[in-house]
């Protein structure tokens, strides 16, 4: 038997298919030499699906490092001095948890050095020097020692919770009593802390600062929790955040009932529009000048920018007609009308456009078809009075000149009209 093919087979049926084998081929000299070893591989496959299975299971509650855990933001910018120290002061509230080394110890409590906030909000202080002072009275006493200062020594890494700030004299005082915390930080145990207990930001943090190739890239991948297959899951969860509705971490937008406008692509054509009527106007001030090529530049590039702007179409057709291309005006005027049926420029010069073509026909002998663009004129504006003397001239013309053209006749000078000039 191919022991290749069995062990994958057994990768992917386990141990229920290895069972019935086991029964099936007990007299199979071939099978009998392999089972120990697809034992020790059906055992390998087991271990790791275990394993990811506490892994992915165990991210979203107690794994120490469920995502990537990373130093302060500001440890990779040019923050000042005195601006981190006011945003601490700006940003701590009671119930936050610090974490500091034992500095001196008094009679009425001990001061501690700031090392780093953690739980909430997180933040590396320990370089801004701020004292704390923990009253003996937020020390909670033990019963092996009736002084509750005599199980402290200088040096100790301390977990405490902020008692009270002074945000003017800039004096935090702190508890190690629990019923100081937050409520979302209740279950924390406060008190002495041993070093490889300290937050684990605060380790990265002194890392990054010896060590100048330690950036936020590098310390970002090299995070376990970077590579935990959940993480998504797992800070969606935390954050409250549903894949499976608008998923945004602003509350404004957590909200389920969005209006079509607000949904990028309508957005964007609002944007596109705008920027269009930029250079719309920018080519209308070229025009009135008599820069007709810078004009024609403006014009383009607002209907490359938004193919279908009624503006620009408008503003091109008039310069088009200006420039004597009437069949081009036409085909702009046209799609403006399309977009905005009851855009008034373009009704009234498409209007007078028309009565130009067919001002051009006349010439031509082409009277049914330039009869035709004038009534097409009136329908855009009945009151038009040069569309309404150019048709009562050619009607009369038609009757005066004879019989009517045949169909195959009228059909050959509609194309040739139609067909723009090269």
């Amino acid at each position: 038997m191919d022991r290749e093919l069995l062990r994958h087979c057994l990768a992917y049926h386990g141990e229920s298919l290895f069972n019935k084998l086991k029964c099936e081929q007990t007299e199979n000299p071939d099978f009998q030499a392999v089972v120990s070893d697809l034992c020790k591989d059906l055992l390998n496959v087991e271990k790791f699906i275990f394993v990811c299975y506490l892994f992915d299971s165990v991210s979203a509650c107690a794994f120490p490092e469920p995502y990537a855990i990373m130093p302060p933001l500001e440890l990779f910018m040019e923050v000042s001095y005195d601006e981190r120290r006011a945003m601490l002061y700006r940003d701590l509230e009671r119930g936050d948890i610090v974490v500091g080394r034992i500095n001196n110890i008094r009679e009425y409590g001990f001061f501690l050095t700031l090392l780093c906030t953690a739980g909430g909000l997180k933040r590396d202080i320990e370089d801004l020097e701020l004292s704390a002072l923990c009253h003996i009275r937020e020390i909670p006493s033990t019963g092996s020692h009736d002084d509750p200062l005599s199980y402290y020594q200088i040096g100790d890494f301390i977990r405490a919770a902020v008692k009270d700030i002074d945000r003017y004299q800039e004096k935090i005082t702190i508890s190690l009593q629990q019923a100081s915390l937050s409520p979302s930080l209740e279950h924390i145990k406060l008190g002495v802390l041993p070093r490889e207990e300290l937050p684990i930001h605060y380790g990265r943090s002194v890392r990054a600062a010896a060590d100048s190739s330690e950036t936020y890239r590098c310390i970002l991948k090299s995070c376990h929790g970077y590579h935990n297959p959940s993480v998504v899951e797992y800070l969606l969860e935390k954050v409250g955040v549903s894949d499976t509705h608008p998923p945004s971490m602003m509350r404004g937008l957590q909200s389920k009932l969005f209006q079509a406008e607000d949904f990028a692509s309508a957005i964007r054509k609002k944007q596109s529009s705008s920027w269009a009527l930029k250079c719309v106007r920018a080519g209308v001030d070229h025009f009135k000048h008599g820069r007709y090529v810078e004009a024609m530049n403006e014009y383009n590039k607002a209907l490359d920018i938004d193919t279908n702007n009624v503006e620009a179409l408008v503003a091109r057709g008039a310069l088009y007609a200006n420039k004597g291309s009437i069949m081009k005006a036409i085909t702009d005027f046209e799609l403006a009308l399309e977009s905005c049926p009851d855009h008034r420029n373009a009704k009234k010069y498409l209007c007078q456009t028309l009565v130009e073509r067919g001002k051009q026909l006349e010439e031509q002998e082409k009277l049914v078809t330039a009869e035709g663009l004038y009534r097409r004129a009136l329908s855009l504006d009945d009151l038009n009075p040069e569309a309404q003397e150019a048709l009562h001239k050619i009607t009369d013309t038609i009757q005066v000149s004879g019989p009517q053209p045949t169909h195959t006749q009228w059909v050959r000078e509609s194309f040739v009209c139609c067909t723009p000039p090269p």
